[in-house]
This record gives C-alpha cells, sequence and structure tokens, in this order.
C-alpha cells in the first residue's frame, strides 16, 4: 500500500523559484510530498495528478459500454494520462537531458528513439541513469492533422514511453494510442498476434479457455492473482501477467 512521505514545507510568499527546485541528499524535491510504495520506492502512479488523467473511451466502446465522464475508480488499464502529466513525472524524477534519434524518417512512418538522463537519486544508488524507448507515427495509426506531423507525434510517443515505462506507470499516455479508426485489418491482426495478449488469445481461442486454465492454476497454487476477477477479455491483462500465463501454459504442454 502506498504511503505519504514527509510533509511539504511551507510555501514561500512571494515565491522563490529556485527553492521550488532544490532536491535534498536522496534526490528528492524538498516541497513535494511525496507518495512511497511498501519496498520504499516512490510511487509514481500515484503521483499523477487527477487533472492529468481521463477515461479511454475505447476501452468501453470496445465492451459495449459508456465511458464515464471522470477517471475517478476506475483501474489503470481503463485510463490515458496526458502529456502534461508525463512531463510533470519528468520533472519531479528529475533528468538532465532528453534526446532524440530519427530511425526512420518515410513520408508515410516515422520510427524515434527517445532517451533520457534521468538525476541520481535514492532509488538508483546515487547514480544518474539512461533510459530509452521507442514508438512511430504512420498513416495507419494517426488521424486529421496529425498525420501532417509524424515526426513530432513519434517523438510525443517516443517521450512518454520512455517515461511511464522508466517509472513503472501502466497507464496508457494519449499520444500512443492509435486515433485512426480506419487501420487496414490485415496489419492490426498482425500486430495483435504478436504481442502477449494477443499470443494468449492465440492460445486459447476464447477468453472462456483462459478462464478454466486461470481456474486449473488456482486449485495447483501455481498462479494466484486477486485481479484476475477484474478482467473480461484478453486485453485486459496487463502485460507482465500475460507473460508470465504464456510461460505457464507452455509448461503446462510440455
Amino acid at each position: 500500500m502506498a504511503k505519504r512521505g514527509r510533509p511539504p514545507k511551507a510555501t514561500l510568499t512571494p515565491p522563490d523559484g529556485p527553492a521550488l527546485f532544490k532536491r535534498d541528499e536522496n534526490g528528492l524535491l524538498e516541497n513535494v510530498d511525496y507518495i512511497f510504495n511498501d519496498d520504499g520506492s516512490v510511487d509514481w502512479r500515484a503521483m499523477i495528478g487527477e487533472e492529468h488523467l481521463f477515461p479511454n473511451k475505447s476501452w468501453f466502446e470496445a465492451r459495449g459500454k459508456d465511458a464515464p465522464s471522470s477517471s475517478n475508480g476506475l483501474k489503470d488499464y481503463q485510463l490515458l494520462i496526458k502529456l502534461s502529466g508525463i512531463k510533470e513525472l519528468a520533472r519531479l524524477r528529475g533528468f538532465r537531458d532528453v534526446s532524440y534519434t530519427i530511425n526512420r524518417c518515410d513520408s508515410n512512418h516515422v520510427t524515434v528513439t527517445c532517451k533520457i538522463e534521468f538525476c541520481p537519486n535514492y532509488e538508483t544508488n546515487g547514480e544518474a541513469v539512461s533510459f530509452q524507448d521507442m514508438a512511430n507515427a504512420t498513416l495507419d495509426n494517426t488521424s486529421n492533422f496529425a498525420t501532417k506531423f509524424l515526426e513530432t507525434i513519434a517523438c510525443n510517443r517516443a517521450f512518454v514511453r520512455c517515461v511511464r515505462n522508466f517509472l513503472n506507470v501502466h497507464i496508457v499516455g494519449d499520444d500512443e494510442i492509435d486515433k485512426s479508426g480506419s487501420a487496414p485489418i490485415t496489419a492490426q491482426a498482425n500486430s495483435n498476434v504478436i504481442t502477449p495478449h494477443g499470443i494468449l488469445e492465440q492460445k486459447f481461442e476464447d477468453f472462456n479457455g483462459l478462464k478454466d486454465f486461470l481456474r486449473e492454476l488456482w486449485q495447483q497454487k501455481l498462479y494466484r492473482n486477486e485481479s484476475v476477477k477484474e478482467w473480461v477479455g484478453f486485453e485486459d491483462i496487463p502485460p507482465k501477467e500475460a507473460r508470465i500465463l504464456l510461460k505457464l501454459a507452455k509448461s503446462a504442454a510440455e
């Protein structure tokens, strides 16, 4: 369970700019009230303000449900995070440098790698750490005006993925969502198969088959996860859990 850290220091009046960005010996901003996990690490997910989150309309539409008007009470996989929320997390964590590498730049497909050098803090034993991630923007996964700015969209997506994956935030960024609504069926099918969810779906054919397998694992005490009751489809399974289940399925077949 996440726990609150030290209380924030009194706000200076008028605000003293440099003081607001001062970090302590642990690499944490002195004027911020951090939230911690039981293992002592910062719960970066809990540090995201509600103003940066909103319901993932596509998730609800795919299940024939009306999207709620508020993000209150929703699970991470039912939410999207705005680019502003990712920028805020990066500021809280602290970084020294952000660089981009264009891996591919065609008229209809741009792929970019974002590399961020994060400042030292107690979570990294006082060492600076570099982390990178990749994203693309194509005519098949963008729409409207975005098709004219593929380089910018790809950079934003790569930045979002880099920050949230480094900080273990499992809410998909709004910039990562395919808003085209017109991607070729063959392309959608191929991309689905190579994901952990797609491989699970291909192996079990339908979700009921997977649920039967989960019951067997529970009875054998090989896999027990209280979140299973919230899964109503393959896409609800977190990637990490999907990989675990794939390994268990492979072992059961041997």
